[in-house]
């Protein structure tokens, strides 16, 4: 399995390279060069069977012979004994053919963790066969550090920078970072946005130098890996409700759009998926994208929902190259001329072909808090903001095929305030995390300067 970069100006790297590297040294992301398919009768086999079995056929599709199949075995089986639920990604039912799917049964409480977990077991396994020390710089909304940190902590050949937007995420999501006392973890809050670390990280990745200085990498959803891990629970949810002999749609609260791409991919695997709506906040890039076919970077206006609050979605590239039928210079010149202008429209046949699966749908803050309480009296589930965007979402589109799956994000204690302002109940943090408001925090403040953020990085990784 080879991988190339959306702006055809990388070669082309295997799956281990794609992974250890995150972003393609054009500026590019890395997808498949084709993709791997499963027959329905692999998909119906999947029913009933462990999470971390399916993860280990899934992710292995990708991997190739990269990774021995034993070998990835066991580190998926580790990976999900960390999670407080036995089958990882369950799924409970809030409707006629309308469910949720729980992904906040891991470490940091959120759906970063079923992929970040197995991620962290690649790298340990590959770096310490090449006896090599890495770097790994992340931008957070909110979410991505906390699971992160939790992965890589006290990790022997990987140290981890998390740059997240200071005062705009939930002070739960911030202490799953910044409590962290393992000396290869740091953390920076950043005076600025999420799309402001986030277009530091991919500068810090054009630095040749800096990138070869610290063997630098990234676990954002830009590193393939990431997207191949939560593909798994699509395939997962999928079976229970009775794929691959009937479609299933869901519907998903998106940021920077990774966690919907990874339905795109299950759906290019051969799952069939009936539709994707993908769910936002005011911060409505992709609901316009998918909607207009204009794809604007507008200004980012924070919410209650702040791990959705981007305005420039990284895997919308992905989207866009194949929706271009690959056209890779095509790919680079729309992207530049967005990272310059801000806007660009895209090809009518391309915006066609993205609503063949795609639909995008913006939610308001009251929306959201009407959501939430109507949610809990109507089905007794206590969601929080992201998952209530989704839900709120699919009660906005009544034509979607059934059954629907929402992807809950997140636990509902990250978000204590506010799902106690809107239904009245204040979400208990489960055991493992009951002390997380005790325990003393460590982190840097630093302006939203390239160059700063990167003398840092290198000084922190040389020390």
């Amino acid at each position: 399995m080879r991988y190339v970069s959306t702006r055809g100006q990388a070669p082309s790297v295997g799956f281990v390279d794609a992974v250890l590297a995150g972003l393609a040294p054009d500026g590019g992301l890395y997808v498949p060069e084709t993709w791997p398919q499963f027959s329905r009768e692999q998909i119906a086999d999947f029913a009933g069977r462990p999470y971390a079995e399916v993860a280990a056929a899934v992710i292995g599709a990708f991997a190739g012979d990269e990774v021995e199949p034993d070998v990835l075995q066991e580190m998926c089986r580790e990976a999900y004994s960390t999670f407080s639920h036995p089958a990882v990604v369950p799924i409970v039912q809030i409707g006629p053919e309308a469910f949720i799917a729980q992904l906040f049964h891991g470490p940091s409480l959120a759906f970063k963790d079923v992929a970040m977990q197995i991620l962290a077991r690649l790298y340990d396994h590959v770096l310490g066969g090449q006896n090599r020390q890495q770097t790994i710089l992340c931008a957070t909304s909110g979410d991505t550090g906390g699971a992160a940190v939790e992965a890589f902590r006290g990790a022997k050949h990987v140290k981890v920078v998390a740059l997240f937007p200071e005062g705009r995420i939930s002070e739960v999501q911030r202490r799953f970072m910044t409590t962290a006392e393992e000396p290869n973890i740091a953390c920076v809050a950043v005076s600025g946005t999420f799309d402001d670390c986030q277009a530091i990280v991919k500068q810090a990745f054009q630095d040749k130098v800096l990138r070869q200085a610290v063997d630098l990498s990234g676990v954002n959803s830009i590193n393939f890996a990431r997207i191949a891990a939560q593909a798994v629970y699509y395939f997962t949810s999928a079976v229970a409700l009775g794929a691959p002999h009937r479609p299933v749609s869901f519907c998903v609260p998106s940021g920077n759009f990774g966690d919907a791409f990874a339905g795109y991919v299950a759906s290019r695997m051969g799952l069939p998926i009936a539709r994707i709506v993908v769910a936002t906040n005011s911060n409505d890039i992709l609901a316009k994208a998918f909607e207009t076919g204009r794809y604007e970077r507008g200004v980012v206006q924070p919410t209650l929902s702040p791990a959705m609050d981007i305005q420039a979605a990284s895997n919308f590239e992905r989207l866009y190259f194949e929706g271009v039928e690959r056209e890779a210079d095509e790919t680079a010149r729309a992207f530049d001329a967005f990272s310059s202008a801000g806007a660009i429209d895209i090809p009518p046949s391309a915006h066609a072909t993205m609503r063949e699966l795609f639909r995008g749908v913006a939610v308001g803050e009251d929306e959201t808090l009407r959501t939430i309480v109507a949610t809990l009296n109507e089905t007794g589930e206590l969601i929080d903001p992201h998952t209530a965007v989704g839900v709120a979402a699919l009660k906005r589109s009544p034509d979607t095929p059934g059954p629907v799956v929402v992807l809950s994000t997140a636990h509902p204690a990250k978000f204590p305030d506010d799902v106690q302002r809107a239904s009245g109940v204040t979400p208990a943090l489960p055991r493992g995390a009951a002390d997380l408001g005790r325990r003393p925090e460590r982190f840097e403040r630093l302006p939203p300067e390239t160059e700063t953020i990167k003398a840092y990085v290198r000084a922190f990784a040389e020390a």
